[in-house]
């Protein structure tokens, strides 16, 4: 688990909330967390796409206000 938060450039106890939470799928072998890379790479293609699309809304909004971004 510390391998896909430093992949995420996330904390570990970040990491665990966002597996606990069923954002990044896993399972347990003992009392260890095993994450597949392909679900740590999906999950950070999403997560960028994500923060693409907002930042791109909040220049849109930003256009639209007198005086706004130009």
């Amino acid at each position: 688990s510390q391998q896909a938060a430093d992949l995420l450039r996330v904390s570990r106890p970040h990491l665990i909330k966002l597996l606990d939470e069923g954002q990044i799928p896993f399972h347990r072998v003992g009392t260890h967390r095993r994450v597949r890379l392909e679900d740590v790479l999906a999950y950070r293609r999403t997560r960028s796409e994500e923060r693409r699309e907002k930042l791109d809304e909040l220049a849109r909004l930003s256009e639209d206000f007198e005086g706004g971004y130009r």
